[in-house]
């Protein structure tokens, strides 16, 4: 009895490593995400903080205090610049001058909780006080400025990247699968017009992705866009063409589900990683800033938190537009050349 087993056992193994997609996402694609997350939270040594120092009298003692022992990465901005760049996560603490100091930070953020322990020990030290250097905390509280306030852009910008890419990509496949893409090669339509049609057809459900997510985030939370539902709206239905494009690509010639399935996650995980949805892009090294900055998600989410976050105006948005516009345009010229109805 045990050498039918084993040759069925045997016989799984074999049937599992001729599947290509089995082999990357058993061995390949952990080892790839690991090195994407270590990469952004690398631990060879303690990363200095990132500060924003208000310009303010005293502003460039407290910076040399910061920068003398390596601590921080410490910036003097006027008030509104860096309050902004606390706003989007691009620093992690706020220190006003004065006496006491002020620290601004947002305590739901663990890298904020941790900067503010790490700029006052360094500001104590630098400046030789055996007796507390008077300090004080004014944490971020007020929509806009908070991490939820950070996260839903990314969230928002996630939805609309699965609902292309899952919405588009699996229900082409399943319709190949089930010989119904091949009765329609008995009909005139073109291919231009069917692949057209799916992407259309995605903006149907775009206010189902979007509304529901911000009316929830506002009842619970007080999540806001401090710019019009205009400019959300036409910056997401943006970032859904571009995705519906890539959806289109990636369907074009999977024959299986297992293939499409693994085709989009391929597609989807690193973006999530690397593109700000759960945390600042700045924590990669800046060469690879240009590579990350190019993906639609990242130019998605840039441009939702842009209009939520800081008011822009969608004139202000427009790298962000070519590079979703950019995607979804080539994706789709990409699909019609290589789609196939079988």
């Amino acid at each position: 009895m045990a050498s039918p087993l084993r040759q069925l056992v045997l016989a799984r193994i074999r049937e599992s490593l001729r599947h290509p997609e089995t082999i990357f996402w058993t061995f390949v694609f952990p080892i790839l995400l690991a090195v994407a997350l270590g990469i952004a939270f690398r631990g060879e040594r303690i990363d200095p903080v990132r500060a924003v120092v208000v310009d303010a009298p005293g502003a460039a003692e407290i910076a040399r205090g910061l920068r003398g022992n390596g601590t921080a990465t410490v910036e003097i901005l006027p008030r509104d610049e860096a309050e902004r760049r606390l706003r989007t996560g691009r620093t992690a603490i706020l220190v006003l001058p004065g006496d006491p100091l002020l620290y601004r930070y947002d305590p739901t953020r663990p890298d904020s909780r941790l900067a503010r322990e790490r700029v006052d020990r360094a500001l104590q030290n630098a400046a030789g006080r055996t007796d507390p250097l008077r300090a004080s905390d004014s944490p971020v509280t007020e929509p806009g400025a908070r991490y939820i306030d950070f996260l839903v852009p990314g969230l928002l910008g996630m939805n609309l990247m699965g609902g292309g890419l899952w919405g588009i990509g699996w229900v082409v496949v399943e319709d190949r699968i089930r010989k119904l893409l091949k009765l329609q090669l008995a009909t005139p339509m073109r291919k231009r017009d069917f692949l057209l049609a799916h992407v259309l057809a995605r903006l149907l459900f775009v206010p189902l992705e979007v509304a529901p997510l911000l009316f929830l985030s506002w009842l619970a939370f007080g999540v806001s866009s401090s710019g019009s539902l205009l400019s959300l709206a036409a910056v997401a239905t943006a970032g859904a063409l571009s995705f519906a494009g890539l959806g289109t690509l990636l369907a074009s010639r999977a024959r299986t589900t297992a293939t499409i399935s693994g085709l989009i996650n391929l597609a989807t995980f690193p973006m999530i990683v690397v593109s700000g949805v759960f945390f600042s892009v700045s924590r990669f090294p800046g060469f690879l800033q240009p590579l990350i900055r190019a993906l639609p998600l990242s130019a998605l989410v840039d441009g939702l938190r842009g209009v939520m976050t800081d008011g822009a105006h969608l004139a202000a948005l427009w790298p962000q537009f070519l590079v979703m516009g950019l995607w979804g345009t080539l994706c789709f010229v990409a699909a019609l050349w290589l789609f196939r109805w079988t």
